[in-house]
C-alpha cells in the first residue's frame, strides 16, 4: 500500500492514498501513454530509482489500478492499466491543463530533462508523414556534454530511439539547445521562429526541412496558455 495514509474516509484522502506518493502520477502519466515495459519506465523517468520504481508498480498493483502480464518468451513483465487505473485519464489530463496554465513558470536548469524530452518526441513524431521507407533523425544539444547526439530511426511506423550512432545515414539533422527545444516542445515560442532566429537549425532532405511542422508534432497541451 501507499506509504501515507491519512485516517479519514473521506475519498479524496482514500484516493491519494494511492496515487498521491512522488512517482506515482508520473507512472501513471507514462501508463496512459502506452508505456508497458520497465526499461522504458526509467527511460522516460530518468531520475526515478529501479527501487522505487518496481514499489510503486507494485503498489499499484496490489490495489487493482494495474495489473501485470508476463513478456511472451521473454523474462520480465508488461504492465497495463485495469478499467480502475483507466479511470484516472481525465485526472491526470487536468492535472497536466492546470500545470501548464498555473504552475510552469520559469524552467531551472535541474528541469531542462534531456530524456523525457527525446522519449516524447520518439512517441509523437507523425509516422505518415515522413516519406516512405527508412527516415533517420538526428538531434544535436550544443548545450550538452553528455547525451548531447540523438538518433531517432522511423520505419514501418515504429520509432527506435538511441544514443549510440546507429551507423545509419541521416536524413535530417536538427540542432539546438536544451532549452529553447523545449519551449517549442510545450508551445512557448513557435517551430518557425525559432527557425527564423537561428536557434533552432535544421539541415538534410529538403522535403523534411520543409514540412517539419507537419512530422514533428508539439506537446499534446501545447496550445493551453499560462494564466495572466
Amino acid at each position: 500500500m501507499a506509504d501515507t495514509n491519512y485516517g479519514q474516509f473521506c475519498p479524496v484522502s482514500k484516493a491519494t492514498e494511492i496515487v498521491g506518493d512522488k512517482w506515482t502520477m508520473l507512472i501513471l502519466r507514462e501508463l496512459l501513454l502506452g508505456t508497458c515495459k520497465f526499461n522504458d519506465f526509467q527511460r522516460s523517468m530518468s531520475r526515478i530509482s529501479p527501487t522505487i520504481l518496481n514499489k510503486r508498480l507494485k503498489m499499484l498493483e496490489a490495489t487493482g489500478v494495474v495489473i501485470k502480464k508476463s513478456q511472451s518468451g521473454k523474462k520480465g513483465y508488461d504492465y497495463f492499466l485495469t478499467a480502475m487505473g483507466k479511470e484516472l485519464e481525465p485526472v491526470v489530463d487536468h492535472l497536466a491543463i492546470w500545470g501548464m496554465r498555473w504552475a510552469r513558470g520559469q524552467m531551472t536548469k535541474e528541469e531542462l530533462d534531456i530524456e523525457f524530452l527525446m522519449w516524447d518526441i520518439r512517441r509523437t513524431i507523425d509516422c505518415d508523414r515522413l516519406p516512405g521507407g527508412e527516415t533517420v533523425l538526428c538531434f544535436q544539444f550544443t548545450d550538452l556534454d553528455e547525451y548531447k547526439t540523438w538518433w531517432l530511426v522511423c520505419d514501418k511506423g515504429e520509432i527506435d530511439l538511441c544514443t549510440e550512432n546507429p551507423g545509419k545515414d541521416v536524413d535530417l539533422f536538427v540542432t539546438s539547445d536544451v532549452r529553447t527545444m523545449i519551449e517549442v516542445w510545450q508551445g512557448d515560442r513557435s517551430l518557425q521562429s525559432a527557425k527564423d532566429d537561428e536557434v533552432i537549425t535544421a539541415v538534410g532532405e529538403s522535403h523534411l526541412m520543409r514540412n517539419m511542422e507537419s512530422w514533428f508534432k508539439m506537446c499534446s497541451y501545447k496550445d493551453i496558455r499560462p494564466a495572466v
